[in-house]
């Protein structure tokens, strides 16, 4: 299954990052990379919709598509904050709480498979907000201008992305107390 159609996509998304990342060391002016970063963005994120869709859709669900989807998201958000820290477009602490909640979350996760209780780890609505939310934040502040004349987008990704970082708190809080009475039972 490492060739279905939205493993593709999943994979488009890994592939994004050197060229997200390229497009700010380009010979183009400030506001087409920050226009050329974002639509790209945008597009690349949108394949984390559209390949579950379209694996549900063609019945090319797989246990490895269920593991690169959120690794590639997890690529994808974490390089492109560390672009915005890079252009001092974002906190370092912000990129700091939310990746680090990303890497205590997945090994979390993968413990409690381990152990039989990935159920109790299970994504949960909080998480996806968390995650939306984040997805507006970043393209906001790639984009770093005014949208339509009317938008500054980077007071609203700054206020969007330390938004994100209360509900990744928030969300990594959850997922801890949730898994704690299984950490419990086998720290014992």
């Amino acid at each position: 299954m490492f060739f279905t159609i939205p493993t593709l996509m999943t994979w488009t998304r890994i592939v994004a990052i050197p060229l997200i990342v390229g497009v700010f060391y380009s010979p183009l002016d400030p506001a087409t990379r920050n226009l050329i970063a974002t639509l790209m963005f945008v597009v690349f994120a949108a394949t984390d919709w559209l390949d579950g869709f379209l694996a549900r859709k063609l019945n090319q669900t797989s246990s490895f598509g269920a593991f690169l989807d959120p690794v590639a998201d997890k690529f994808l958000v974490c390089a492109s904050l560390l672009v915005l820290v890079h252009l001092r477009r974002a906190d370092v602490f912000v990129a700091l709480i939310i990746i680090g909640r990303e890497i205590a979350i997945s090994a979390l996760r993968e413990w409690m498979a381990q152990i039989g209780a990935s159920k109790s780890v299970a994504v949960h609505m909080l998480g996806k907000v968390k995650t939306t939310v984040q997805m507006v934040a970043i393209p906001f502040l790639l984009f770093d201008g005014m949208l339509f004349g009317v938008i500054d987008t980077g007071v609203w990704g700054t206020w969007l992305i330390w938004g994100a970082a209360v509900l990744t708190v928030w969300s990594m809080v959850y997922y801890l107390r949730k898994a704690l009475p299984e950490i419990r039972a086998r720290v014992k």
